[in-house]
């Protein structure tokens, strides 16, 4: 059993800042890429940022320079610290993390989404 815990979020004026954090627990052999994906309403789910297990990350076009990504293996965490924050931002946010478990199989998990609002 895999469980995915996100933390964060809530309303914050244009220009400014909010983090994300997502604890991955459970039946683990090792996580190969954590990610957060957004959607908004009436729009599909997009990919935000992704970093994978040898630390390299992945951003959209539109939050290059604003946001970052970062991890911690040990306790196998992931943050989405993200900086000048616009109304376009605004969305449900969903930590992902792609795992292999102890018996080999890989899986893609998602947390529960944490919303994010952003007022001009």
């Amino acid at each position: 059993q895999v469980q995915l815990v996100e933390s964060g979020g809530g309303l914050v004026q244009a220009g400014g800042s909010l983090s994300l954090s997502c604890a991955v627990s459970g039946s683990i052999f090792s996580i190969d890429a954590m990610g957060w994906y957004r959607q908004a309403p009436g729009k599909q789910r997009e990919l935000v940022a992704v970093i994978i297990s040898g630390g390299s990350a992945n951003y959209r076009d539109s939050v290059k320079g604003r946001f970052t990504i970062s991890r911690d293996s040990a306790k196998n965490t992931v943050v989405l610290q993200m900086n000048s924050l616009k109304p376009e931002d605004t969305a449900v946010y969903y930590c992902n993390a792609a795992i292999t478990t102890w018996s080999r199989s890989s899986y893609n998990y998602w947390g529960q989404g944490t919303q994010v609002t952003v007022s001009s």
